[in-house]
């Protein structure tokens, strides 16, 4: 029997017990791969696996990174109150997919790099990959503790469970699978966090079928709703969630994630071949379809439950975030374990979303910053990595608590990845795509694309929209039983409908400039990255030799623009190449041919002299 008085179940002995069952099996996984592979101590195993991972676990692990808690509680939220048109990440995650399996993925792979910012040194130099480590760093760790807060508080209000203290375990469970287990640790544990969480959406949409006398019934109820309403071609970049902002904003916000973010790249170069590598982004692309619509039929379930009855408007939760967790303690608290395996699921979003964080930390920071300057056995260089794990743990974490103070800036989190993801991504198709980009216009661009993407985010923060342009769909609490103590004040803006705190005084920009929907930001970024970065380049270098590698370039960019705008200014030389004396290739690009010549795409003849190459640099003048 659904309630219609706000009165609910509580968690029980047994869900307590599921719950953290599911948490030692979690830390147990990721300890019993630091054991199995107790005779692989090596730095490449602990980063990569050894690079012998296969395409189902690593799909399977990009998936549930991808579900972080605040993704499995948020997204049936956003379908509960504005409908499915958040569905339509579907095409984005297509397009995400074939970005960053066909044009980035051969190329890191090729190299054979183990930190995505390795590239930025290869191809520009070491000031540059400093710089998008640190911001890499910086978007990570505010990303992630949030991830860690938000679904804490949430269910924190709903099941009782102790907010610091599931905090604390959170963060400690990832970090002693993370800083013993490695890489293969993370993966696996993924794996298992996917299955629990798949598991948590069917219990609520199951439950809410029979409840409701089937799926027909909940589809009806969402049509009249107006919640199936899908197709919105307005092309009015101020809207928040139409087709164009998502499927154009999303593909790149997806692909700055997937394309060149660590956590993301360092699972899928972890495969054994790149054929495998390729498999694994497009089985995760199956994987994040079938998430979104499972995320999206919860949400369905739940407003044909509430639509008579919304506990929002009804003032018996207090965020739209916790709608899911009160839904799960109506229809399942009868029950006994199954609301705790609901709780689980959310936590194991977190988990896996934490654990990919801290293992891309340690990467990049003992890659980028520790390795270029201290000369390290394979036995420190992995002590270190061990070390970092635990450090990153402990600073998400206490970036968590820090997120409880920060109010409605806490909101500025889910846009970071565009903020901070778009001039990084375009940063990577200057130097990819465009031979004629050189140091000084990568820096440039980038510098200046991160100013005006935080400018607009910081703006829609402090003026945000205004709220006819954030309401939802309707909703009734014509349905509830209310006592003289829980009624809702009519006349009342309930605090949902609103983003943030509205200052009188709302400058022009407020209406335009600041109310830019927040999927933009990432095209923003690269659009402004990358001219800014061509223009300057081509300023700065005429009248300069730039030698390219060809193997740092996806394709030969000059030849397919010749005679274009951007690069018609450089002409391929067409004699034959030797290295003169004087040539040296960059340091990174050297060791990763002595190391590994079978993971490019090209090799050196070997002959007594050395004189002879098959592959040169390509010189631009």
């Amino acid at each position: 029997m659904v309630s219609q008085n706000g009165v609910v179940a509580q968690f029980s002995v047994w869900d307590y017990v599921v719950f953290a069952v599911i948490l030692l099996v979690a830390a147990g996984i990721g300890i019993y791969q630091a054991l199995a592979g107790r005779g692989e101590r090596s730095s490449g195993q602990f980063l990569l696996g050894g690079r012998q991972m296969t395409a189902v676990p690593v799909a399977l692990s990009l998936t549930a990174s991808f579900m972080s808690g605040i993704t499995v509680i948020g997204t049936p939220a956003e379908a509960y109150r504005f409908g499915i048109k958040f569905w339509l990440f579907a095409f984005s995650y297509a397009i995400m997919s074939v970005i960053s399996a066909e044009v980035f993925l051969p190329l890191f792979y090729r190299l054979g790099i183990t930190s995505t910012y390795e590239y930025l040194e290869m191809r520009f130099n070491r000031y540059v990959r400093l710089i998008g480590t640190s911001m890499f760093i910086l978007q990570t760790i505010l990303y992630t503790g949030m991830v860690i807060y938000a679904p804490a508080l949430a269910l924190n209000q709903i099941t009782g469970l102790d907010l610091w203290g599931v905090i604390i375990v959170t963060g400690v469970v990832c970090t002693i699978y993370c800083s013993v287990g490695g890489l293969k640790a993370v993966v696996w544990t993924d794996v298992f966090q996917m299955i629990v969480m798949l598991s948590g959406f069917l219990a609520v949409i199951i439950q809410g079928s029979i409840i409701q006398g089937g799926m027909s019934t909940i589809w009806n109820i969402s049509y009249h709703g107006g919640r199936l309403d899908v197709w919105d071609f307005d092309p009015d970049p101020l809207k928040r969630h139409t087709f164009w902002t998502i499927v154009i904003g999303g593909s790149l916000l997806w692909a700055s994630i997937y394309a060149i973010n660590q956590s993301q790249v360092q699972r899928y170069i972890s495969c054994k071949s790149q054929l495998q590598a390729k498999l694994s982004l497009y089985i995760n692309m199956v994987g994040l379809w079938i998430t979104v619509s499972l995320a999206m039929l919860a949400g369905l379930t739940m407003y044909s439950i509430y639509h008579t009855c919304d506990p929002l408007t009804a003032n018996w939760v207090g965020a739209s975030d916790q709608l899911l967790p009160y839904l799960v303690m109506d229809i399942l608290g009868q029950f006994p374990g199954v609301p705790g395996l609901f709780v689980a699921a959310a936590y194991s979003g977190t988990l896996s979303t934490v654990s990919s964080s801290v293992n891309a930390l340690a990467t990049v920071t003992a890659e980028d910053f520790i390795k270029p300057y201290k000369l390290l056995t394979d036995q420190k260089l992995s002590w270190i990595l061990k070390g970092l794990s635990v450090l990153y743990g402990a600073v998400c974490i206490a970036m968590a608590g820090l997120s409880s103070l920060m109010g409605s800036i806490l909101q500025a989190a889910l846009s970071i990845f565009g903020i901070i993801g778009g001039p990084l991504l375009g940063l990577f198709v200057l130097g990819m795509f465009f031979p004629c980009g050189n140091a000084i216009g990568g820096l440039s661009g980038l510098l200046v694309g991160l100013v005006i993407t935080l400018w607009v985010g910081i703006g829609s923060q402090i003026y945000p929209p205004l709220p006819e342009r954030t309401l939802p769909l309707p909703l009734s609490t014509a349905g509830c039983f209310f006592n003289s103590t829980q009624a809702p004040v009519l006349g009342t803006e309930s605090p949902w409908t609103t983003t943030g705190f509205y200052p009188v005084f709302r400058p022009p920009l407020a209406d335009t400039w600041y109310s830019l929907s927040y999927l933009y930001f990432c095209p923003l970024g690269l659009l402004i990255s990358l001219i800014l970065g061509i223009v300057v380049s081509l300023l700065t270098g005429r009248g300069r030799k730039q030698t390219v590698d060809p193997n740092l370039l996806q394709t030969d960019s000059c030849n397919s623009f010749k005679n274009k705008l951007f690069c018609n200014c450089f002409k391929k030389k067409k004699k034959k190449l030797f290295p003169p004396p004087e040539y040296e290739v960059k340091q990174k690009t050297t060791e990763v041919f002595a190391s590994g010549k079978e993971n490019l795409g090209f090799s050196f003849m070997e002959t007594d002299n050395q004189e002879k190459q098959e592959k040169v640099p390509t010189t631009y003048s």
